[in-house]
């Protein structure tokens, strides 16, 4: 097992301080300004400090870019990168973190604990706080502190390969344990669904509308029958979707005029993913064809897709793979490779150039009330960082 191991007792304050800040997606500002005030008070120069303009460019307005940090370094190698995001749930507001024997939890029952992922943003942080503190020697580093994780990767989706650097080892922390590293990820496409009926009374002239709901309800028990919903699983591929949200109607006498529906299709291999999307799109087309009106009137659809996030792998040899397995074994663990259902962080690095795995931090029951974080893996994470980013 590695002798080089961080501050602990500092790691815990650290972790302890972060999650007491509010910072929900797009209020992130007080998350970074202290992660600053802490770098400086360590010693970090303010130039090696910075923030992009990514908030400017996400669909929900943001009063803060991603916060960068890059060190020149003190020995060769190629420039490394650390990340986790700043933001948290809604649920987290208001947490007030209080340890429980080896956890920490909210003191306050009705709020979670935003350990997804101020537990990752604690672990990049003390990483930091260690090289700075102790000038221990170590390869080019940089420190990404991403913003609106949460609501569609869009930190990691607009920060620039230049802006960092272009590292060629990245490591995000976010969620489980930190033997955990997860090589792969699932690709998500959203798509907006608008259906027009025809309104009429419903007592009066029912026969004269068209039902938008009924036109849904059609559409969504074929994607059932067909085996186009849920866990879809079609000639050896897998995927999923989900029809998540429904809006429609206003009275009970009224024929519904409009629909507006959410829905979304994942799946590890894109040309399956879009067999998903366009069998949804299907569905909904050929709904509005069979409801009419007295007079043959039909109503309409139509669909607004956007990708969430890309579908990536990295191969077994690939160099920060290679380095997080190292790193574990050397802190008395057995790395376990993971392929994550859901989106990450590392899904649009990957896009922008910067291969990117990424290892857990303690993070349980995380976008709940029950939400707690495992002190003894966060400590374990922070142990990795730091070997990760002086290369031993």
């Amino acid at each position: 097992m590695s002798r080089l191991t961080p501050d602990l007792a500092r790691a815990r304050r650290t972790v302890l301080d972060l999650l007491a800040i509010p910072g929900v997606s797009g209020d992130e500002k007080a998350v970074a300004e202290h992660i600053v005030k802490t770098l400086r008070a360590a010693g970090c120069p303010a130039s090696a400090i910075m923030f992009d303009r990514a908030h400017e460019k996400t669909p929900l307005e943001g009063n803060c870019g991603n916060l960068i940090v890059k060190l020149p370094g003190t020995k060769p190698g190629p420039r490394r990168l650390f990340m986790a995001h700043m933001d948290t749930v809604p649920v987290c507001r208001g947490a007030k973190p209080v340890v429980k024997g080896g956890f920490v939890t909210s003191a306050d029952p009705k709020t979670g604990l935003g350990g997804d992922d101020r537990a990752g943003v604690g672990v990049v942080l003390t990483t930091a706080l260690e090289i700075l503190g102790r000038k221990l020697p170590h390869p080019p580093l940089t420190f990404l502190f991403a913003v609106q994780e949460e609501v569609g990767l869009y930190g990691a989706r607009f920060v620039k390969a230049a802006d960092l650097g272009r590292p060629k080892l990245a490591f995000n922390f976010d969620g489980g344990a930190v033997e955990k590293l997860t090589v792969g990820a699932t690709g998500g496409y959203r798509i907006d669904i608008e259906i027009a009926g025809i309104p009429s009374h419903a007592g009066v002239a029912p026969e004269k509308g068209v039902s938008a709901i009924a036109i849904a309800s059609l559409a969504i028990a074929s994607l059932v029958e067909d085996g186009w919903h849920g866990l879809v699983v079609k000639g050896g591929k897998r995927g999923t979707s989900n029809i998540g949200v429904i809006h429609a109607g206003n009275a009970t006498n009224v024929v519904a005029e409009r629909a507006s529906l959410r829905a979304e299709a994942r799946g590890h291999d894109r040309a399956f993913r879009d067999r998903i999307v366009k069998a949804i799109e299907k569905a909904f087309t050929a709904a509005a064809k069979r409801v009419k009106a007295s007079d043959g009137r039909t109503g309409g659809v139509s669909f607004a897709g956007r990708l969430d996030y890309e579908a990536f792998r990295l191969a077994d040899d690939e160099p920060c793979v290679a380095a997080a397995r190292e790193a574990v074994r050397a802190i008395g663990l057995e790395p376990r490779p993971d392929i994550s259902n859901g989106g990450l962080d590392a899904n649009w690095m990957a896009v922008n150039g910067v291969p990117t795995v990424t290892l857990g931090c303690g993070q349980m029951e995380i976008h709940t009330t029950a939400e707690k974080l495992d002190l003894a893996a966060y400590e374990n994470a922070c142990r990795a960082a730091l070997l990760l980013a002086t290369g031993v």
